[in-house]
Order: C-alpha cells, then structure tokens, then sequence
C-alpha cells in the first residue's frame, strides 16, 4: 500500500525519491551537497518533521531524511512487522545503498535506535552523531513502560487505528498551536487511512518488546561510537525523555560531546527550535 498524498511545495521544497528495499518501497529525500547529514525521525512523524533542518542546512551539506517503512510516503507492506529491529536491517540498507560515507547520524525519539543500530554495524563510516531527546538502552521510567501498557491495550489500539490518535492526542497535542493547519494536515494525511497507520500501533509495544535490542545497543554504542563527535540538543520540557534521566548517561558515554538544552522546546525539538539546532549542527560539524 502506498500513500496518496503529494506535499505541499512551499512546506515541503524536496524531490521525492524511493528506495526498493528487501521488505518494501522506502521514501526518502537527498538534498544539497556536502558532507552528509542522514537525518532519522520517530514516532509517529516522518521525514516533514525534518523540513526546516533540510532547508536550512542543504547549502552546506547533503542531507537526507527517511521515512520509514509504515510512515509518511513510504510503503505499507503486507507481511512487514514494523519493529524497531525490522526498521534497523532497512535503514541499513539504505545507508549501503546511497553509499554512505564519513556521514553524521541525527536520531530523535525511536530514530535514535533505529539509526544506532543501523550504524553501529558501519561505524567506521560515521563522522559523528546528533542525539535529540531519545536512548540507546531500554527505557526502563514507570510513565515510559505504562505508555506502552495503555497504548498496547486493545482500546487504544482501536483509537490509534480509528482516531489517529497518536497523531491528534499525541503530536498534535502538542504541537497544535505551533503549527498551521495545512502543516497540521501534513502529519495527518500521510496516516490517512486504518490500513495505514498499522505500523503506528507497533511503536509503543516496541518500549518493551524492543529490550533485546535496546540491551545490545546499550553494549554496541559505548564500544562502536563512544569517541565520535557527539552533538546532544535537548527539549528540556520533553515529559518523555527527561533531561535529568537521558543527559548523564550521555555525558559519561561519550567522551566528545556537546549540549545544546532547548529550554523552551518539548518532545519535537525540530518543530520547536530548527533554527537553534541547525546553527548547532553547523557549528560542531563544519
């Protein structure tokens, strides 16, 4: 299944390109020239959320953003199980695919794992990381594992499915006084449909069910990518991942790291704070 959806030009300034992968057609945007940025959303965004980074650093860099497997315009495969392990092997792929090189992995939210994983297997071809309010090892808070609890009963599987409601109760919610409604609509077309939205009722399980991976990330990422130039940018207000219980293991893992808290900004950084964060960007990786 794809998704009937053509972005608005002047929000989102980018030519659509896709990438056959093992499991299904994956859709991802490759902008500008530079040394590259691939930039790895979470749930339940997809590659829009990215729009103001793209725009504001593709003079300077290649950046690509990716869409996976179940979110914004990528397939939705039949048979696809849309886990965080089953969204790892495909990123890889992609990665192998564009040949990726000397690049710098952003990852927010379960874009964090996603693209940790992918990369600790390549980690000599990354030039450094930009972590913004996510993990590499199992999330362990009681808020995080009752979120998976409640959002994994079969009433809110039916709401997830029925109401979008991780997208109205969850991003919106957030982010609906930030945004215009024709952004608005960007993150709730790409999700147009039950039979789309399949892959968003698996994310919040994956707090839990994901724990063998997130256990062998928390080994992989301090022996693979510990001394990597490391750019932490940080919502202060994310209820989520919450500065005090994700910034120190950060700090005692990577031994070159910089902070930049975003005071004012919630669980979407890039919504947000985009222009804070890409001047960080380009100020740690020029």
């Amino acid at each position: 299944m794809l998704i009937d959806f053509v972005p608005d030009r002047d929000l989102y300034p980018f030519e659509s390109r896709w990438f056959d992968s093992s499991a299904g057609r994956m859709h991802y945007i490759d902008e500008g020239d530079g040394p590259p940025i691939l930039f790895c959303h979470g749930a339940p965004a997809w590659s829009f959320l990215y729009r103001h980074l793209v725009n504001d650093l593709r003079d300077r860099y290649r950046c690509v953003a990716v869409d996976y497997l179940g979110f914004g315009l990528s397939e939705r495969p039949v048979g696809f199980g849309y886990t965080i392990a089953e969204h790892t092997a495909v990123l890889g792929e992609l990665i192998d695919h564009l040949q990726l090189d000397d690049f710098v992995l952003m990852g927010h939210d379960w874009g964090g794992p996603i693209g940790l994983g992918a990369v600790t297997a390549r980690a000599d071809r990354v030039r450094g990381l930009i972590l913004g309010n996510t993990t590499f090892w199992p999330m362990e808070s009681v808020a995080n594992r009752a979120f998976s609890t409640v959002m994994s009963s079969r009433p809110m599987q039916r709401r997830i499915l029925e109401k979008n409601f991780l997208i109205e109760g969850v991003l919106l919610a957030e982010l609906g006084r930030t945004l215009t409604p024709t952004e608005a609509d960007h993150y709730r077309l790409v999700q147009p449909t039950p039979e789309a939205r399949h892959g968003l009722t698996v994310m919040p399980r994956e707090i839990r069910a994901a724990r063998p991976l997130l256990d062998q990330l928390a080994r992989d990422v301090p022996a693979q990518l510990a001394d990597k130039p490391t750019l932490l940018t940080w919502g202060m207000r994310d209820m989520a991942f919450r500065p005090n219980a994700y910034i120190p293991r950060m700090r005692t893992t990577f031994t070159d790291l910089d902070i930049v808290e975003l005071p004012r900004a919630g669980h979407f950084i890039q919504e947000h704070e985009p222009n804070t964060i890409a001047t960080a960007i380009a100020k740690r990786f020029p």
